[in-house]
């Protein structure tokens, strides 16, 4: 480990995040609101730590290499420390407590969009376009912005990229690895920008059309309304944002692929059928019981609300359009199995990801099979290729230590003195990215407020953990990864 590069990066990264701050302080200035006071201290504290990290930091891109290990903890120090200094306006200006502050700060650049703010309509417009600018930083991904607007160091940061990447498959689509995050930069701002203007012609007003497109396109879930989506009453918006939250599930290398070679390659793609078919399935189940059990009079309201949030947390975003903790417990049921799902690999969504959903599916039934005719050799198959037995294990072992931690988290919580629906359901939507999850507290109209300060900590790490696919976390947690002399 190099830990002069180590601290470089991380310089850089800062720097580059006290860049961003530029734009909610622009905000603060138009509304003439309290960001005013706060957002420029931002600005130099992000430059006067980015320059003291790479003073005592080096990094020659011309004979020096970025090692697997300097990129693991590179990765995960830097959405920790963007964490700590996106929480500074929170914390400052007194609107939150600093273990809230951190917490809304990580629910944002993990673009979980749980919140701990009651009564998000009182709060300055700057402070809540922040809110939506952290989604829309972390959506994508801090390091794949990075490398998209400042290639510099994009020659050697394969490894920083591959541990912010989600799903089992290579994601460069370039030989270069600046051309790839430029590519795939150029598809979440030409989505960011489509949406925005689509919801400004659907009769939203031209901050509430930015920030409702950015936090969907990103998958967060914020939002300036209490009511979050609904408060609207638009029809035609949630449409746009449906829509738009289903594309940002989808694998934006895909949609590369798409522009190259024609409409049929997303037919092709196992993945993207996978992830076509459970949000119809279940939009339409959703559909016929709430029209069914006589919950919904109407069977155009039912198929409105009913796909609505079955996009939103089929693509882990969590916005909402009703108060869905009033439907059947079969909606409510189909709902909830979606956390595990999540959307596709390389998307900006949570969750386990469509792909390995796949695998796992066929990896059954090869099993099953093998089970009835042992002297048969069958393979599991993805997108026309055999998984290795290498990739089948990493799978499982993904699966299995998701689940793991999702349980470990819930004990922890309910040992705080939350009740057992809430505490699961917060570490299941937390580590999903997904946002609200079930009951009184956490529901469609409620925040994680009342949560204690504990399980607030204890949630922060599963959103770290969701985010950056829990691998790149637990190999801090091993005592080879801080030896000298281990080869990474």
């Amino acid at each position: 480990m190099n830990i002069r590069i180590v601290l470089y990066l991380l310089g850089k990264l800062c720097t580059f995040l006290g860049a961003f701050y530029a734009v909610p302080l622009l905000v603060a200035v138009y509304y003439g609101d309290q960001g005013r006071e706060v957002f420029p201290a931002c600005i130099v504290l992000c430059v006067l730590l980015g320059l003291l990290f790479t003073k005592y930091g080096h990094f020659n891109r011309y004979s020096e290499l970025i090692s697997n290990r300097d990129g693991i903890l590179v990765t995960v120090f830097v959405w920790i420390l963007a964490a700590v200094l996106s929480a500074v306006p929170y914390a400052v200006l007194g609107y939150l407590d600093p273990v809230s502050a951190y917490f809304e700060a990580m629910s944002g650049l993990t673009t979980v969009g749980a919140t701990v703010i009651s009564d998000v309509e009182a709060w300055p417009k700057s402070l809540l376009f922040w809110r939506f600018w952290t989604h829309w930083l972390g959506g994508l991904g801090i390091i794949v912005i990075f490398l998209a607007i400042l290639p510099t160091i994009s020659g050697s940061a394969v490894h920083l990229f591959n541990a912010e990447s989600t799903g089992f498959e290579e994601g460069k689509l370039k030989p270069k690895l600046k051309n790839t995050a430029q590519i795939l930069f150029g598809i979440y701002l030409g989505l960011t920008v489509a949406a925005a203007v689509l919801l400004l012609l659907a009769g939203l007003s031209p901050y509430d059309a930015v920030c409702h497109a950015m936090t969907c396109v990103a998958t967060g879930g914020f939002s300036n309304y209490n009511s979050s989506v609904a408060h609207f009453q638009n029809p035609l918006a949630e449409l746009i944002l449906g829509v738009t939250m289903f594309l940002a599930g989808g694998n934006f290398s895909l949609y590369y692929n798409v522009l190259r070679k024609g409409p049929k390659t997303i037919l092709q793609d196992d993945e993207f059928r996978a992830y076509a078919t459970v949000f119809f399935l279940v939009g339409t189940l959703i559909t016929l019981n709430l029209f069914g059990s006589g919950f919904d009079s109407s069977l155009i309201h039912s198929f409105r609300v009913a796909f609505y949030q079955t996009a939103s947390f089929a693509s882990t975003t969590g916005t909402v359009s009703t108060d869905f903790e009033q439907w059947p417990a079969f909606s409510k049921l189909l709902l909830c199995l979606l956390y595990i799902t999540g959307g596709c690999a390389g998307s900006t969504a949570g969750g386990v990801k469509m792909s390995r959903m796949v695998v796992l599916f066929r990896g059954l039934r090869v099993d099953i099979l093998h089970m009835l005719h042992p002297k048969t050799i069958r393979r599991v198959h993805y997108n026309g290729r055999v998984i290795s037995r290498q990739t089948m294990h990493m799978i499982l072992s993904f699966f299995t230590i998701y689940i793991f931690t999702v349980t470990v988290t819930a004990l922890v919580i309910a040992a705080t003195g939350t009740d057992v629906l809430t505490a699961l359901t917060a570490s299941a939507s937390c580590i999903s990215s997904a946002g609200p999850g079930f009951g009184a507290i956490i529901g469609a109209t409620g925040t994680y407020a009342p949560l204690p300060l504990a399980a607030k900590f204890m949630l922060t790490w599963n959103m770290v953990m969701g985010r950056l696919e829990l691998f790149v976390v637990l190999a801090l947690l091993n005592r080879g990864f801080w030896r000298g002399n281990s080869k990474w």
